[in-house]
C-alpha cells in the first residue's frame, strides 16, 4: 500500500504546501503518521487515494491555522532575562534539564545516541552526526523526525503532570 500511495502523496503534498506554507516533505510525513495511526484504531481506509487526498487537505489546513496563530516573539519575553540567574529558575531549568536526558535515555534503538548527538554542545552537522552513528546522512533527517517523535510521547505524560 505505501508503495502504490507514494507517488500520490508525493504529488498532493507538493501541491497543497506552497499555499500552507509547510515543505512538502513535512505533509508527507504527517500524512504517513495519520495513515498508521489509523491503521492501528480503525484499519486501512476502504478508499485509500481517497482518503490520502483528503489526509493531505486536512494537514495543509492544520499547519495554515498553526501558522498564522503562531507569532514569534520580537525579543526575550518581560522579566525572563532579569530573573534568568535566580536560584528557582536554575533549579526549575536543571529539573527540566534532568527530565529530558532521562527520557532520551529511555528512547528505543538508535535514538538515544541520535538525539544526545543533537544537542550535543560541539553542535555537530548532520554529516559528522551521521558519520558518528554509522548510518547515512540522507536517512538522518527521518531518523531525527521519528525519534523527536518518541521524545515528545515519553516527555507528554510528565508534562502534563507537571
Amino acid at each position: 500500500m505505501v508503495t502504490s500511495l507514494h507517488p500520490l502523496l508525493a504529488a498532493e503534498a507538493s501541491a497543497e504546501a506552497q499555499a500552507s506554507g509547510a515543505e512538502p516533505g513535512d505533509l508527507e510525513q504527517a500524512v504517513w503518521l495519520r495513515l498508521l495511526e489509523r491503521l492501528e484504531s480503525e484499519g486501512p481506509p476502504s478508499d485509500p487515494h481517497r482518503w490520502l487526498r483528503s489526509a493531505v487537505r486536512t494537514e495543509a489546513r492544520r499547519t495554515r491555522r498553526r501558522v498564522r496563530n503562531e507569532r514569534p516573539y520580537g525579543t526575550e519575553p518581560a522579566g525572563v532575562a532579569e530573573y534568568a540567574h535566580e536560584p528557582e529558575r536554575l533549579a526549575l531549568a536543571a529539573a527540566r534539564h534532568r527530565a529530558l536526558r532521562d527520557a532520551v535515555r529511555r528512547l528505543p534503538g538508535r535514538c538515544p545516541g541520535l538525539v544526545e548527538a543533537l544537542l550535543s554542545p560541539k553542535d555537530l552537522t548532520y554529516r559528522e552526526i551521521a558519520g558518528e552513528l554509522g548510518i547515512s546522512q540522507g536517512s538522518l533527517g527521518p531518523e531525527r523526525s521519528r525519534c523527536l517523535g518518541c521524545l515528545r510521547r515519553l516527555l507528554t505524560p510528565e508534562v502534563a503532570a507537571g
